[in-house]
């Protein structure tokens, strides 16, 4: 057994050496991470907690789903009797806390207390519960947007947090009240902070499934503002070994950038789909398929991260940009329709909420 408490896979799929909570599990990066968890340790129980809002499906998590080591309890961080309940009746040795109101568009146009109240006071909640309940590490999942926008800067894990939307905000307070726990009680937390992730399961109100579902639907790619702002991206896959590796390694109290120094501008990532969805390297014809629409309040111009601190775990990207946006592409075709209302999601900012 490592310091943190990992077991490797042995013994029958019933004796469960280790239960493990993944919070928002039925959202798209935590799916990925309970199907790798429930494959490859099958004397691992992992426990799928959802409220199963707007953006999560179970169809994520279809070919689990009947597995003897995975269980799915629908329920709401927020409600903190449920919470302290639930760590109670499954005994939880591991959390890895995912659920959370990402979508930056809504946390402008939409009360941004609800950002606040899931957040911020939903992870108060948990690791509260954990911490009480003696949990042997907690894992937040917070985000590069904490840092704000740096045009040459890259920032490492002690840069200041400058948060510029009410998303990133949220995220950033939710930081201080996991990090509190460890600075008061040494409970062994750890927070991750990762680059955009792409890849199947993903609500297509983020960028890169947004534009492949209107561009399979015969739509223009809708980019706010110029264009010109530039993402890292990271495919699904790799930011799951991420996580393994953060879950077997990481240190409590210590926070680890999850980043790769893949960089494209939102304008090129409209182009290179077009390209291979629209099958044309024609600039005009190109131009025909693109929409410029109202930008953010704020949209930070980059989000340049050192990830040198993870590599030193062992970890590293694989996957390359061509093969994971081509499996991304192929995997739209045919599932499109796994949320309720995901045409809603295709509208250009200022969205409206898609549940309503």
């Amino acid at each position: 057994m490592s310091a943190a408490g990992w077991v490797d896979p042995a013994g029958p799929p019933g004796s469960f050496a280790k239960r493990v909570l993944v919070t928002g599990g039925a959202g798209f990066i935590a799916s990925h991470v309970i199907v790798s968890l429930v494959e490859d340790y099958p004397n691992y129980m992992i426990i799928n907690l959802d409220k199963l809002d707007y953006c999560a499906s179970l169809k994520n998590l279809e070919t689990i789903s009947n597995k003897q080591n995975y269980k799915f309890i629908q329920g709401d961080i927020c409600d903190s009797h449920f919470v302290k309940l639930l760590f109670e009746t499954e005994k939880i040795d591991i959390v890895l806390h995912f659920a959370a109101q990402t979508h930056v568009d809504l946390s402008f146009v939409r009360n941004s207390k609800e950002f606040t109240y899931v957040n911020v006071y939903g992870t108060h909640v948990l690791v509260s519960a954990a911490h009480e309940a003696g949990v042997e590490k907690f894992i937040y999942v917070s985000t590069d947007e904490v840092y704000g926008g740096s045009l040459d800067k890259e920032f490492d894990e002690s840069s200041p947090k400058q948060p510029t939307n009410p998303y990133a905000s949220s995220k950033a307070e939710a930081e201080c009240f996991v990090q509190s726990y460890w600075e008061q009680y040494k409970f062994p937390v750890v927070i991750t902070r990762s680059s955009n992730v792409y890849g199947p399961h993903q609500y297509p109100e983020k960028v890169i499934p947004k534009f492949i579902s209107l561009l399979q639907h015969n739509r223009k790619c809708c980019i706010h503002g110029s264009g010109l702002q530039t993402r890292n991206f990271l495919y699904a896959t790799d930011v799951v070994e991420a996580f393994l590796t953060v879950l077997k390694k990481g240190k409590p109290g210590e926070i680890y950038n999850i980043g790769t120094n893949f960089e494209m501008s939102v304008l090129q990532l409209a182009k290179e789909l077009i390209q291979l969805i629209k099958e044309t390297n024609s600039e005009s014809e190109m131009e025909n398929w693109v929409d410029y629409v109202n930008d953010r309040p704020i949209n930070d111009m980059r989000y340049p991260m050192k990830s040198e601190k993870i590599h030193g775990l062992g970890w590293r990207p694989k996957v390359p940009w061509k093969e994971g946006i081509k499996k991304t592409i192929e995997w739209y075709k045919e599932n499109f329709h796994n949320w309720k209302n995901a045409e809603k999601a295709l509208e250009p900012f200022p969205v409206q909420p898609p549940f309503v």
